[in-house]
């Protein structure tokens, strides 16, 4: 079998980039005429075939780079972990090769390239949750590779995001605990560490200004650290002296790590407290507690990433910008129907 030739393989003989050669095709700026004819001619004199033209005669599709956050797969049971799943099976059904790289802090923190852009073996991304936008802009300006962000869409700028519904699911939330006579709400979330976990703060808002609700600021809660976007119960997620009659969650993770606390002090679910999270997803380490929560569609929003970047490859239409998915709320019996009370 003949040997597929690479971008990698034109820039390393020409003495250029495999990103100079990948703008050079796509007809990008910042390759010069001169330049750009002398890659087309040696992509041609080496029997170069573009993607597209390789999945026409062979009937095999795309090798699609998945790139994940380490962290977010430290755990037996990992919310990303699942997506990441739902991803490969996605992709394989459409003949695509996914090859993951786990993307380390130190890399993130020093803007290090990924291995799988660096070898020129992928011919698209699907980038798997939060980063660091320092570190997303890095990899913008070096690869010019199609891209789609799954569960996280950052300032956008342009991306092509697949996001779920979370203004709308923490606003649905918010309503069922005001529905069941809780006026005293919380929230729990680092507002602004995640543009998810800040959409689902402003649902949570409009739902407490329409019920004339007060939010108060001690009733804001951090969960996680802004640096890494990681939950830290330790040194965050600290009680209220006086607590609410319910708390909204950003998911169920920080409300599985609530309910801890909140057991230590003395208080239950549901009789003293209710709480609701979001995901509808179950950590290993918190197998024996649940939660009235907003679940995800993860195969849905799975889906439209692996088909959205196929459309991208294949230079077809498909609708670019953010796509919200919807989820639908799953009651689970951690809220109890009471008048509007503190502890």
């Amino acid at each position: 079998m003949a040997k597929i030739v690479r971008m990698k393989d034109i820039g390393e003989k020409l003495g250029v980039s495999t990103v100079t050669v990948s703008k050079a095709f796509s007809g990008q700026k910042g390759v010069s005429e001169k330049l750009r004819a002398e890659i087309l001619k040696t992509a041609q004199e080496m029997g170069y075939e573009p993607p597209a033209s390789r999945k026409e005669r062979t009937g095999i599709s795309y090798n699609i780079g998945v790139l994940i956050a380490s962290r977010y797969l430290d755990k037996s049971s990992s919310f990303y972990g699942q997506m990441l799943q739902h991803v490969t099976t996605e992709a394989s059904g459409r003949n695509c090769f996914t090859m993951l790289e786990t993307i380390t802090d130190e890399m993130e923190s020093e803007c290090m390239q990924p291995q799988c852009i660096k070898s020129g073996n992928i011919d698209g991304i699907i980038l798997i949750g939060y980063l660091a936008e320092h570190y997303l802009e890095t990899i913008e300006s070096i690869c010019s590779l199609p891209m789609i962000y799954l569960d996280f869409s950052g300032n956008m700028r342009g991306r092509d995001c697949i996001i779920s519904d979370s203004f709308y699911g923490a606003y649905q939330l918010t309503n069922y605990l005001c529905d069941n006579g809780h006026r005293e709400i919380a929230y729990v979330g680092t507002v602004l560490s995640t543009s998810s976990i800040t959409d689902r703060y402003l649902g949570y808002m409009k739902a407490m200004m329409e019920h004339h609700c007060e939010i108060r600021p001690e009733w804001i809660i951090d969960d996680r650290r802004t640096d890494n976007g990681l939950i830290d119960p330790e040194h965050l997620l600290q009680l209220p002296e006086q607590l609410p009659t319910a708390f909204f969650c950003n998911c169920d993770l920080a409300a599985s790590h609530l309910l801890r606390k909140l057991e230590a002090r003395g208080v239950n679910c549901p009789s003293d407290v209710s709480i609701v999270g979001y995901d509808n997803f179950t950590y290993d380490e918190f197998s024996d507690v649940s939660f009235t929560t907003y679940e995800v569609d993860m195969k849905e929003m799975s889906r439209k990433a692996v088909s959205n970047l196929i459309h991208k490859l294949n230079g077809e239409y498909y609708r670019r910008g953010v796509i919200i998915i919807a989820g639908k709320m799953i009651e689970k019996g951690s809220v109890k129907a009471r008048a509007s009370t503190s502890l």
